[in-house]
């Protein structure tokens, strides 16, 4: 294994030269973001892995949905923090960090949701994001109804558990292949 941009490669070279397409999105992320996040950088010995990442969570997480990017993020923070995904814990804590303006919540987030300055709103969606990732076998119909109870929809409760299995997954690729956040990540909103 060797490191490429603080990321474990697996020996994966990234593609070279990287596909039009791959550099324009890159290049968004640059003015956008200051920097290509190092899970992208993971992806791009595969175009079609990345398109396929990029999208999911391109759509997961900044498409059209009843929760907000920050009820969004606080769901990857919090099943990051069941998880103990490094990368996400990191980046995703910026994200809660700068969507709230709040660097506490960010924090609590990653350490224990539960100690959160929260809605009960809030609180039970975490709650049920938090069994997913525990036990998601368990899940039964009244575990969705305490969602609905709290004025989330039908849809609201397919997002929250879309959001949720997309941050298991990508938590346990993360981990597996020893991927890094970005050192700016650190630094930011707090």
């Amino acid at each position: 294994m060797k490191k490429i941009n603080n990321v474990i490669a697996l020996d994966l070279e990234p593609l070279e030269p990287l596909p039009q397409a791959v550099e324009k999105y890159f290049s968004i992320c640059l003015e956008k973001l200051g920097m290509v996040p190092n899970v992208l950088n993971a992806y791009a010995f595969d175009e079609k892995k990345l398109n396929a990442f990029s999208g999911l969570y391109n759509d997961l997480m900044l498409g059209e949905s009843g929760l907000s990017k920050l009820e969004r993020e606080m769901i990857a923070v919090v099943v990051s923090s069941i998880n103990k995904c490094f990368y996400c814990l990191v980046a995703h804590g910026a994200a809660v960090r700068e969507l709230s303006k709040n660097p506490i919540l960010g924090e609590a987030l990653v350490m224990n949701y539960r100690v959160a300055e929260i809605d009960d709103r809030t609180r039970k969606m975490l709650d049920f994001s938090v069994k997913m990732t525990e036990a998601s076998y368990r899940i039964e119909e009244q575990d969705r109804e305490h969602l609905r109870k709290v004025g989330f929809s039908d849809r609201d409760i397919w997002d929250i558990s879309a959001v949720a299995s997309f941050f298991n997954m990508t938590n346990r690729m993360a981990s597996a292949v020893d991927m890094r956040p970005n050192d700016e990540y650190h630094k930011v909103h707090r």
